[in-house]
């Protein structure tokens, strides 16, 4: 096969591409080219050929030679965000086109002002077939004069013919957190399956799909429009099975796409002032505990960059390869899910074709195995920080741990985290790294803090299913903290206490101990009646998600089911579940509640919770779109099945059904009257109970509206609190200032009481604040009378609940009402628990 020649397809200066901005391009990882900082305001075709695509914004276009080399040429970084503004596409898929004819018209002083840059990469997407002998670099280029010489690689996958070998299919992504870390290695296990070469495209780069990192580099996100491309012999079934993948959903439950940083996030300052001797965080890991410091520093791993030889490199790279990937599946065999669920995504990594070519490619420059992996993995972990994809940014621990544990076996190292630690250890570190955690002793370790990191890393999750407390995004104080200081870390508290006092341990000991006791003693007496020490009965509920939840609060003493969260059976799943199915499972929920109360939540999806099934289109804020019952009305045909398969449980009117994220009388009407067509198909004619999850303001506002009709009304603290606060309760720079015990969070609950007494409906509290037992005291005194908490603490709020008096809280909850910041607030029920005590 000959060599192919482009033409230059702007005038310009052409310069190499390690000099772009951006380390997608500079690192190569869409492959080699030219990078050239146009003058000009016209592109055009570098070569006779055929366009395989053109970005929907109009900045990129990708064409293919005759002799099957692929061309990305991208007009300015960052251009993808101006939505097509200021660029002119003239060309479009499909369309043959000849060399020097233009393709993309653009406003050069426009991008001069909104883009990052205008540097334009002119790239080849498949340099496993094509590498380039000869190219015009640091020099001027006329469009239409030289730029480069391809030359096929022997062996390589070149593709003969254009248009009849490729096959592609364009779909909207439907993942609310678009293709992250899970999804990328799924997409990469599908592709593994089949012969043909398969490629994700989107915002004109490109990617091979049996790379979950390089997937991860594309930075897709809800809503974007991508290609799936493939070529070969079941091309065809290829490109079907992974589109197929990505638009079922793969049961994504994530939240809403997260805000763009520059580094690892650091929680803002603290509201209250600065207390000496305590440092402040954001909680990763529930608890308290009294320990000493250790501190683990990283050490630093040098390696030589000139090689061996490439046969001694390429053999030590896959050899220590191998050898990481045995530990990495031994190490899954055993643990919790979510150890498993970790490990099992650095294998997929491990698996990753093009971070081991990128480092093959290296070592056969003559570079050492070492240098390459290095190399190859900083290029990636440049280009996830560079997304403005909080858990994408994340994911970073995650390839930095991966290539040290590489770089160990290479170098004949320890494996880190063995170092012995004593009893109590509270680690101290920078960031943690899973193999870190994992490596520990954990009946030696009482807890961690770290100086940066966020709370939905790895190793939050992998400390939270070990039951360490921990805090996160600590700041540099974490790191001047000398070996074997004393501290208390309280997670919930978001403070890490050093060098605490003689006084300061003795109440922390004691409130250890005193946490232990209560909880033992309420344990004890889990299934006694809930009334206050004056009387006034409070029924304490428990929220479920399924039978065996339902099965765990009935036997810690719930009185009730105040949330059964009916997601569980809409999501991770390609179709809705018939009203058989739903029937049947509501059925089962309720037997095991043994005839005790269940309110029913209708389906909550949206937001940060996606149904497959349920293509949401594409909203530039998910939290303020379709969501709740506005879903259930945007599809009444799955709200009447619904309600059928509730209405079906015996007996009739142990369930209530609640609708939630009302924020209108009119949308209750319109549930009611779906419920009453429902009830009429079924010849019901007892009343069955429909009350309305609070969890909007315009709901708080409203309450004496909404409870005219109503039959009851639940306060849903958690989005209550993101909402009246205007803070994404996701964002962890945010999350050491979202507190549901804020002062005007705590008036929208006293307006709904307020409301709802107008007409004598009950109220009661189905969110986290219900677990809070600071909170409980204060909720009672504002007019709630049942609380639904998580299941494993029902007991402890059944305890205190016997133990308050009505009185006392409605004072307790009218000093509340006035303070001016959640931690006052805190303060004030503090000292309302220790004067009762």
């Amino acid at each position: 096969m000959s060599t192919l020649v482009l033409q230059s397809p702007l005038a310009g200066w052409a310069g190499p591409l390690e000099e772009v901005p951006d380390a997608v391009f500079a690192e190569r990882m869409l492959g080699d080219g030219v990078a050239i900082d146009p003058v000009g305001s016209v592109l055009v075709s570098p070569c006779d050929g055929v366009v395989l695509s053109v970005h929907r914004s109009g900045h990129a276009v990708t064409i293919r030679a005759g002799n099957g080399a692929e061309i990305l040429m991208h007009v300015g970084l960052e251009t993808v965000a101006l939505g097509g503004e200021g660029f002119s596409v003239q060309v479009a898929k499909g369309q043959a086109v000849t060399a020097g004819q233009a393709l993309i018209g653009f406003d050069l002083d426009l991008l001069a002002r909104k883009a990052k840059s205008l540097i334009t990469p002119v790239v080849i997407t498949n340099p496993e077939a094509f590498s380039i002998v000869r190219r015009t670099q640091d020099a001027e280029t006329q469009a239409g004069g030289f730029l480069m010489e391809l030359a096929p690689v022997a062996g390589g996958a070149a593709i003969e013919t254009v248009a009849d070998t490729e096959i592609s299919r364009e779909l909207v992504v439907p993942l609310a957190h678009g293709i992250h870390a899970r999804p990328a290695a799924r997409i990469a296990e599908t592709a593994r399956g089949f012969a043909a070469e398969i490629s994700i495209v989107a915002g004109g780069r490109r990617a091979g799909a049996r790379s979950p990192v390089g997937v991860m580099a594309l930075a897709v996100k809800l809503g974007d429009h991508i290609s799936i491309v493939a070529s070969g012999a079941d091309a065809a079934a290829a490109v079907d099975a992974v589109a197929a993948l990505i638009e079922s959903g793969m049961g994504e439950k994530a939240g809403e796409v997260a805000p763009k940083i520059e580094d690892a996030p650091v929680a803002l300052a603290p509201t209250e002032p600065a207390e000496p001797g305590v440092l402040r965080g954001v909680m990763a890991a529930p608890g308290l505990a009294i320990g000493q410091a250790v501190r683990l520093a990283v050490e630093a791993i040098a390696v030589a960059e000139a090689g061996q030889g490439a046969s001694f490199e390429l053999a030590a790279l896959d050899a220590a390869l191998d050898t990481v990937r045995a530990r990495i599946a031994l190490a899954a065999e055993t643990g919790e899910a979510a150890r498993k669920a970790i490990l099992a995504a650095h294998l997929a990594f491990l698996e990753d074709p093009e971070l081991t070519a990128a480092a093959r490619k290296l070592i056969g420059e003559g570079k050492s195995a070492g240098f390459g992996w290095r190399r190859a993995v900083g290029g990636y972990v440049e280009a996830l920080k560079g997304l403005g994809d909080r858990r994408l940014a994340e994911r970073v621990d995650d390839l930095i741990d991966l290539e040290r544990q590489v770089l160990r076996v290479l170098l004949g190292l320890e494996e880190e985290g063995v170092r012995p630690l004593p009893a109590g250890a509270i680690l101290l570190a920078d960031e943690l790294l899973p193999s870190q955690l994992m490596g520990v002793d954990p009946a030696r370790v009482a807890g961690f803090a770290t100086a940066r990191g966020g709370p939905t890393s790895h190793v939050a999750i992998l400390a939270a299913a070990m039951g360490l407390p921990a805090l996160v995004a600590v700041g540099a104080g974490a790191l001047e903290i000398a070996d074997g200081t004393a501290l208390i870390l309280d997670a919930e508290g978001g403070k890490l206490r050093v060098a605490p006092g003689a006084d300061a341990l003795a109440q922390a000991q004691s409130a250890i101990a005193a946490r232990h006791e209560r909880r033992a003693a309420a344990k004890a007496a889990a299934h006694e009646e809930s009334t206050m020490a004056c009387g006034t009965r409070i029924e304490v509920f428990a929220n479920v998600g399924s039978e065996k939840d339902a099965k765990a609060a009935a036997a810690n003493g719930a009185e009730g089911c105040g949330l059964l969260r009916t997601e569980f059976l809409f999501l991770d799943r390609d179709t809705p579940p018939s009203e058989d199915e739903q029937a049947a499972q509501y059925q089962a929920v309720a037997s095991a509640l043994e005839g005790k109360p269940l309110i029913v939540r209708t389906l909550d999806v949206g937001g940060d919770k996606a149904a497959p099934y349920l293509p949401i289109p594409a909203e530039e804020n998910p939290a303020l779109g379709l969501r709740g019952v506005r879903v259930s009305l945007w599809r009444p045909h799955l709200l009447k099945t619904q309600l059928r398969a509730i209405l079906r449980v015996a007996p009739l009117g142990q369930c209530k059904i609640m609708v939630p994220m009302v924020g209108s009388l009119s949308e209750l009407r319109a549930v009611r009257a779906v419920l009453e067509e429902a009830k009429k198909e079924l010849g019901i004619t007892q009343r069955v109970e429909l009350g309305v999850m609070i969890e909007t303001p315009a709901a708080a506002v409203t309450a004496d509206l909404i409870a005219a009709e109503a039959d009851f009304l639940s306060i849903g603290t958690n989005d209550l609190t993101q909402y009246v606060l205007a803070m994404d309760r996701g964002n962890p720079e945010l999350a050491a200032r979202i507190d549901a015990l804020h002062p005007a969070v705590l008036r929208m609950i006293d307006q709904t009481c307020k409301g709802a007494s107008k007409h004598g409906r009950w109220v009661g509290v189905c969110g986290g604040l219900a677990s809070d037992l600071a909170a409980v005291p204060v909720l009672l005194g504002l007019g709630v009378t049942e609380l639904s908490a998580t299941a494993a603490i029902v007991p402890e709020v059944k305890a205190l609940v016997r133990t308050l008096d009505l009185a006392a809280c409605r004072d307790l909850a009218t000093q509340a009402l006035d303070q001016t910041s959640p931690e006052a607030v805190r303060d004030l029920t503090k000292s309302f628990q220790q004067a009762g005590a």
